[in-house]
């Protein structure tokens, strides 16, 4: 299982970015699907995660009105799409998923992750 994210970069306060995660050796349609982040010397903290249908959506009070999670299962690929960014939401990136269909932003109960991706929220 290979999970690839993608889509980071530097961008302005106010700025908007969408980070992708493209999956192989796993059919995501079934399972659900997290964000998470992680910034230098703070821990890993759930962003966002979206059911195997995509009918539960659930997001950290953080992120609430500003960012999105999307799922496209006929690519196999997971969406988080980024508005409004804050200096504070400069992070690695990271999707996750594992053999789970209730939302979650426990780590332990993702079992596989991709490599991250940086964002850089700065003017």
């Amino acid at each position: 299982v290979q999970l690839q994210a993608s889509g980071g970069g530097l961008v302005q306060p106010g700025g908007s970015l969408r980070l992708s995660c493209a999956a192989s050796g796993i059919t995501l349609d079934y399972y659900t699907i997290g964000w998470f982040r992680q910034a230098p010397g703070k821990e890993r903290e759930g962003v966002s995660c979206i059911s195997p249908s995509g009918g539960r959506t659930y997001n950290s009070d953080s992120v609430k009105g500003r960012f999105t999670i999307s799922r496209d299962n006929f690519n196999n690929t997971v969406y988080l799409q980024m508005n409004s960014l804050k200096p504070e939401d400069t992070a690695v990136y990271y999707c996750a998923t594992g053999h789970l269909s209730y939302v979650t932003f426990s780590p332990s109960d993702y079992a596989y992750w991709g490599q991250g991706t940086l964002v850089t929220v700065s003017s």
